[in-house]
């Protein structure tokens, strides 16, 4: 793999300086350094170079992207959702695969480097879902890191087979299993967590539940999530997304949340919903020390018309939502957008430093504040070393 130069860059902490990356990796960071006989040299002044994008939590397999545009008619409530997707993606008939080509080659363009996302498994579409999406990432492994969960979008325990269908799906390479509101969606706490846990206590898989469950039902849920973490030992193993009932909690019963949260190391998703939903605190988490992170959810489907697949307006989404104007509260946004989506991927060796893999960002910014604030379009897009897009145009091949 030929060099590259990325001279007079702004790295994160302000400082300018070139980078040179060699065999997909940054090999030297300094002021003086000078381009190698086979490398290419790119004038990078005026960019700040960010750790590629990472979109924790995105449902590549059900996105309408690319398609004619379809008008929001889903119902009020999660069930209503649901049963309307259902209904939409069974008279569309498209291709898992086709659908998560489409938007991952948009995040690429936009600076996504890494994407774990949440592939339907169930009676309706057993695991054609899955195996989709994996050939995608089979084809796009050079471009993007896609990371699978297993996801029981329509329940667990109120279905026929998804329980043997979510442990097919791991063996089958999914990285995680997830779950979906024990009591709000299944009515049975206990018997969903216990499945759930003990699949991935066979397999060796990641945790990561969808809870919508708002109040003490969401708390309560909580409570089990950790009681299991802690008695099988999955400590850092375990996420949960969306975690609507943090934002509503009385001071006193989140103090204990957030205890539960530090004490078996679970990690928060949130992407800052609109439309009045609570979310968590998420400046008052980030102080105390749980780890946070965020994702797109889903992009133009039929749930929302709306969220874009951009992981930097993302993170301005989060910072706007939050009320936050300081650098400090923006930085965080960003954050839950690279290294807190980096953690929870247990990605190795993620960052700008030397050493690290080369899957970079160059936007035209002065500080992490400003791209965040400003998420310009024009882009320089490196995985491993390579460019894959720029000016907000992914350099993949064309899509067959």
């Amino acid at each position: 793999m030929a060099g590259l130069l990325l001279r007079g860059a702004r790295l994160p902490d302000g400082q300018s300086a070139n980078l040179a990356i060699r065999g997909g990796r940054i090999d030297a960071i300094g002021a003086e350094l000078s381009a190698a006989t086979d490398a290419e040299t790119i004038d990078a002044r005026g960019c700040l170079v960010l750790p590629g994008l990472v979109d924790g939590h995105a449902h590549l397999d059900k996105t309408l992207w690319g398609t004619p545009w379809h008008p929001h008619q889903a119902g009020p409530t999660l069930r209503e959702r649901i049963d309307h997707e259902r209904r939409v993606l069974s008279a569309l008939a498209l291709s898992p695969a086709t659908q998560s080509a489409r938007l991952v080659r948009h995040m690429v363009a936009r600076g996504t480097t890494h994407v774990r996302t949440h592939v339907d498994v169930g009676p309706q579409v057993g695991l054609d879902h899955l195996h989709g999406v994996q050939r995608m990432r089979d084809a796009h492994r050079d471009w993007i890191d896609v990371q699978i969960v297993a996801f029981p979008q329509s329940g667990v325990m109120i279905q026929p087979d998804v329980l043997d269908l979510l442990d097919q799906a791991v063996l089958d390479g999914a990285e995680a299993i997830g779950g979906i509101d024990p009591i709000g969606i299944d009515g049975n706490l206990h018997g969903q967590l216990d499945a759930i846990f003990a699949i991935a206590m066979r397999r060796g898989c990641a945790i990561d539940i969808h809870l919508h469950d708002r109040g003490e039902a969401g708390a309560l849920t909580i409570e089990k999530i950790a009681e299991r973490t802690a008695v099988l030992g999955l400590r850092g193993r375990v996420s949960i997304s969306h975690a609507f009932c943090l934002g509503m909690l009385e001071p006193a019963r989140l103090e204990q949340m957030i205890a539960l949260l530090l004490e078996h190391d679970i990690a928060i998703m949130s992407h800052a919903p609109a439309g009045g939903i609570p979310f968590p605190p998420l400046r008052l988490l980030a102080e105390r020390g749980v780890r946070l992170f965020t994702g797109s959810d889903g992009v133009r489907d039929t749930w929302s018309p709306l969220n874009s697949g951009d992981m930097l307006e993302r993170a301005f989404l989060l910072a706007y939502c939050s009320g936050w104007r300081r650098d400090a509260e923006i930085e965080l946004a960003l954050r839950m957008a690279t290294h807190g989506g980096a953690q929870v991927m247990g990605l190795r060796d993620y960052g700008v430093a030397v050493g690290s893999v080369a899957d970079l960002l160059l936007v035209p910014a002065e500080t992490a504040a400003e791209a965040v604030a400003a998420h310009p379009l024009p882009r320089l897009v490196l995985k491993r070393g390579r460019i894959v897009a720029r000016e907000g145009r992914s350099l993949l091949p064309p899509l067959h």
